[in-house]
C-alpha cells in the first residue's frame, strides 16, 4: 500500500446541498485523499517517461439541492486552469483525464471541454451509473481522438476499472468486484480502442510477445492463448501479474483477428476474455451508436433547444389564431376542424388568451420559486438558471423541468380550456356535458386531467420538502398555478353565453349545413 497513490475527485453528490467550499458540510475537503477543491495535475514518473493524470472538477459552487445538481459547470476561470494543466502535460508520454461527470453533462464555454482535453489519451468518468443497468458499457471516442470511458458505480454495482500502458499502448478492463481471475490483454491491444494519434501502434507489429496481466486471490495456474480459435500455447509467468507468450505478429498482417485468453487459478476459477485486433492501419471499428449518442451529445443544449421550440410552437399557435380573421369552417366537423375552431375561440376571448399567454411567458421569464436552494442560502430559480448567495448557476436541469411543466401541465391545460369552450359552443354547460351520452370520450379527458393536476400538486409537495416552506408559498409556477387552475376552469364553464354567442351560431350553422 505504501506504493499506492490515491487520486480522488468530487462528484455531484459530494457537492449536494453544499453552500460553499469552506462549509463544514464539505466532507470531501476533510475526508478525501487529496483534500483540496478544484482540478489538479499529478505526474507519475518512471525510467521510461512521465504519465500525467489531470482531474476535472466540474461540481457547481455552491452546490444546489436536487434535482439541480445533475449537470457539471465549468466557468471561464476553470477552463483557463484546465487549459494550463493540459499544456503542462504536453511533455508527458500520455495524459489521462479523470472526472465524475461525462463530458455530455458538463456545461462549458467556448471552445468547450472536448477541445481542451483533445491531447488526452482517455477521459475516465462515471456519473450515469450504467443508466440503471440499461447501458452497462458506455464508451466512445471524441472527434479529436480522446477516448471517453464511463464506468458504473461502486456503491450499488461494485464496478471498477484497471488500465495499463504497455510500451505506451493504453489498455483497460471494466470489472465487477469479487469476480476472479482478473484478466487484461495489453498486447496486441483492442482495435476498437486504438488511436494512432495518441499511441505508437506500430509497436504491435514489431513486438515479440503477447502480454497479459492476470490477477487472482489464488495463484494463477494456466494462461491459455488462442487467436482465431487456434491454440497458440500457454503464456509463461514473467513477473508479478505479467504473463507472456512468444508470437510472430507478421502472421496476422491482414484483416482483423480475435485473440482469446483463458486464465485459471488454483481455486478452480476460470475467466475468458477476448477482443478484436488488427495490424492494418486502415481498419477501424465503430462504437455502439447509442453509447456514442449519450456521451457525445450536449444534453443541456438539447434540453434548451427543445424548451425554446416547445414555447415557440405554443406561442405561434396562440398568436396566429389571435390575429387571424374570421375562421371559415369547411368540410365535415372532424378533429382538425374542431381543434382549429376551439383554438380560434380561446384566442379571441381575452381572459383565456391572456391567461395562457401569460402562463407561457412566465414559464420562460418569471421566477419559478424563491426558496432555500442550498443549506442556509435563499435563492431564486428561473428557467435560464439559479441565483443564490451572489452566484449564478447556469440553467441546465431547469430546462428539463421547464419542458416537463409545459408538456405535462401548461399545454394540456390549454387543450382542456379549448375542449371546454368547444363544449360550451355546442350549447352545453358543466352539468349537461357530463350527462350527454358520450361518456367514453369524456371520462378519458377528466381522468387525464386528474392525473396531470395530481402531478402538479405533487410538484408543490416536492418543492416544500426540498426547498422549504418559503419555496412552497412563493412559487408562482407551482403553488399559485395549482390554486388558480380551478378558478380558470370555473370561468370557462360560467362564461357569459353572450360572449360565446357568435361562435355558437357559427358552429351550429356549420353543423346544420
Amino acid at each position: 500500500m505504501e506504493k499506492t497513490k490515491w487520486l480522488d475527485i468530487k462528484g455531484n453528490h459530494d457537492a449536494f446541498n453544499i453552500p460553499s467550499l469552506e462549509s463544514v458540510e464539505n466532507y470531501y475537503r476533510k475526508y478525501s485523499a487529496v483534500r483540496r477543491d478544484g482540478s489538479f495535475h499529478y505526474v507519475h514518473s518512471t525510467p521510461f517517461g512521465n504519465y500525467s493524470f489531470i482531474s476535472l472538477d466540474a461540481t457547481p459552487n455552491p452546490g444546489p439541492k436536487r434535482p439541480f445538481n445533475f449537470f457539471g459547470i465549468l466557468d471561464e476561470k476553470r477552463m483557463q486552469e484546465l487549459s494550463l494543466l493540459a499544456k503542462e502535460s504536453s511533455r508527458s508520454n500520455h495524459s489521462i483525464w479523470f472526472g465524475h461527470y461525462t463530458t455530455s453533462t458538463i456545461l462549458s464555454p467556448s471552445p468547450g471541454i472536448w477541445s481542451i482535453m483533445s491531447s488526452a489519451t482517455a477521459y475516465l468518468c462515471g456519473h450515469l451509473h450504467t443508466l440503471g443497468g440499461l447501458m452497462p458499457v458506455l464508451h466512445t471516442r471524441h472527434f479529436q481522438g480522446t477516448l471517453e470511458l464511463e464506468v458504473g458505480d461502486w456503491k450499488h454495482n461494485r464496478r471498477y476499472r484497471i488500465f495499463a500502458f504497455d510500451h505506451d499502448l493504453f489498455s483497460f478492463a471494466d470489472l465487477i468486484f469479487g469476480e476472479w481471475p482478473v484478466v487484461l490483454i495489453t498486447n496486441p491491444k483492442s482495435l476498437l480502442y486504438s488511436c494512432a494519434k495518441h499511441e505508437p501502434l506500430e509497436r504491435v507489429l514489431h513486438s515479440t510477445h503477447i502480454r497479459v496481466l492476470a490477477f487472482s486471490l489464488s495463484s494463477i495456474t494456466s494462461v491459455t492463448v488462442k487467436i482465431d480459435g487456434v491454440h497458440l500455447g500457454q503464456a509463461i509467468h514473467l513477473s508479478g501479474p505479467i504473463f507472456t507468450l512468444r508470437w510472430n505478429p507478421r502472421n496476422y498482417n491482414n484483416r482483423t483477428h480475435n485473440i482469446e485468453v483463458i486464465v485459471q487459478d488454483s481455486a478452480g476459477r476460470r475467466k475468458s476474455v477476448h477482443h478484436i485486433f488488427s495490424l492494418q492501419e486502415d481498419i477501424h471499428l465503430r462504437f455502439d451508436p447509442l453509447a456514442s449518442f449519450i456521451l457525445l451529445t450536449d444534453h443541456c443544449m438539447v434540453a434548451r433547444v427543445l424548451f425554446v421550440m416547445t414555447v415557440l410552437i405554443q406561442l405561434s399557435i396562440l398568436i396566429t389564431f389571435r390575429h387571424q380573421g374570421c375562421l371559415e369552417l369547411k368540410g365535415p366537423p372532424g378533429f382538425i376542424n374542431l381543434t382549429s375552431f376551439s383554438l380560434h375561440v380561446l384566442s379571441k376571448i381575452n381572459i383565456f388568451y391572456y391567461s395562457v399567454l401569460l402562463l407561457t411567458l412566465y414559464t420562460v421569464l418569471g421566477p419559478w420559486f424563491i426558496g432555500e436552494i442550498t443549506k442556509g442560502k435563499i435563492g431564486c430559480c428561473f428557467s435560464f438558471g439559479i441565483f443564490v448567495d451572489g452566484h449564478f448557476l447556469q440553467g441546465s436541469v431547469t430546462f428539463v423541468v421547464g419542458i416537463l411543466q409545459l408538456v405535462f401541465f401548461n399545454i394540456p391545460l390549454m387543450a382542456y380550456l379549448c375542449w371546454s369552450l368547444l363544449q360550451r359552443c355546442f350549447g352545453h354547460n358543466f352539468r349537461s356535458h357530463l350527462r350527454q351520452g358520450k361518456r367514453l370520450k369524456i371520462i378519458p379527458v377528466y381522468l387525464l386531467m386528474f392525473l396531470l393536476y395530481s402531478w402538479q400538486i405533487y410538484s408543490c409537495y416536492f418543492l416544500h420538502m426540498t426547498f422549504g416552506t418559503l419555496a412552497f408559498f412563493f412559487s408562482p409556477l407551482r403553488t399559485w398555478l395549482t390554486l388558480l387552475t380551478p378558478v380558470l376552469i370555473h370561468c370557462v364553464w360560467t362564461q357569459n353565453s353572450d360572449k360565446l354567442g357568435a361562435f355558437t351560431v357559427q358552429l351550429k350553422s356549420h353543423l346544420s349545413s
